[in-house]
């Protein structure tokens, strides 16, 4: 399967800040790997100045931008303190932090975000800003989650449902090559999803199984050929919550990487993440890199 997603060698790196505590973390985490990938750090805060420009008077909107310009030098001061050598550029937008950083993020780098905003609830494990940026984006997003005190574990974990995950497992190996890491491929047969072929025919469950299994290994010896120095195992495991499994994985991984799937609204109105998405993103226990499907299937709702 061919990807036009490019490799994170080449892509660049682009990250939302708003002053808060999680788009500072955010902003050093992008910063390391925007020096793993030896490509620049673009950092970018929207203001949504123009949203507001009819509600708000030009003395508001002035300090606003004034906000806005300081956050981000001193985001910039901060990752220049802890990586000296990356080259880094900051950007004010006067559009929404989605759009901005859907633009910044342009047709082939990959975008970051924080889990939490200044906006939203402490109980929201992922704002508004972070959930719309990844549903809506074309180009790779990582929600960075769980780095506060963690340890490296020295593993990068991607998850397999089907054949066109195979672009997302050679991104996972992008990633694990540039950390010195191992990869775990790890394929998750959801009970609940299987029932209905199971319930009529009990003497398949087998077949099926075989099914799943015969994916996992598709995609792992193509994963092996590629990468022939690379530490790679593959899991299969069946559950009736494929996000819970993930979820539990993650404890023991330095990023999770997954199809960004993305399944119709209810009203038909774009697109949503998929459940299995969405409950990965907002408990997940180390950062999140959703990779776009490519080809035609490029939704789910699980």
């Amino acid at each position: 399967m061919e990807s036009t997603i490019r490799t994170p060698d080449t892509s660049s790196v682009t990250v939302g800040v708003d002053g808060s505590q999680p788009a500072r973390r955010a902003a050093l985490w992008a910063a390391g790997e925007a020096a793993r990938r030896g490509r620049p750090l673009h950092i970018v805060h929207g203001a949504d100045t123009d949203g507001r420009a009819l509600y708000l008077s030009a003395e508001t909107i002035e300090k606003v931008r004034a906000a806005g310009r300081e956050i981000l030098d001193d985001t910039a001061k901060a990752v220049a303190a802890e990586y000296p050598a990356l080259l880094v550029t900051t950007e004010f937008s006067r559009a929404d932090a989605v759009t901005s950083l859907h633009r910044a993020g342009g047709l082939h780098g990959t975008i970051v975000v924080g889990n939490r905003g200044l906006g939203g609830f402490n109980s929201l494990l992922l704002g508004s800003v972070g959930l719309d940026t990844a549903a809506g984006a074309t180009v790779p997003v990582i929600v960075v989650r769980g780095v506060e005190e963690a340890e490296e574990r020295g593993t990068v974990l991607a998850a397999v449902r089907d054949e066109h995950d195979l672009v997302c497992a050679r991104y996972a190996a992008r990633e694990a090559e540039l950390r010195k890491a191992s990869l775990r491929l790890l394929h998750i047969w959801s009970i609940l999803r299987s029932v209905g072929d199971v319930v009529p025919m009990l003497d398949g469950v087998d077949a099926i199984a075989g099914e799943h299994a015969s994916v996992l290994e598709a995609v792992t010896d193509t994963v092996r050929d590629e990468f022939p120095d690379l530490a790679v195992e593959s899991d299969a495991e069946k559950s009736v919550s494929v996000a819970g499994v993930l979820v539990e994985a993650s404890h023991h991984a330095d990023l999770l990487v997954m199809g960004g799937r993305r399944a119709p609204s209810p009203f038909g109105l774009g697109r949503n993440l998929s459940s299995v998405t969405h409950g990965v993103l907002h408990h997940a226990h180390c950062p999140v890199l959703l990779v776009p499907r490519a080809g035609a299937d490029l939704g789910s709702r699980r």
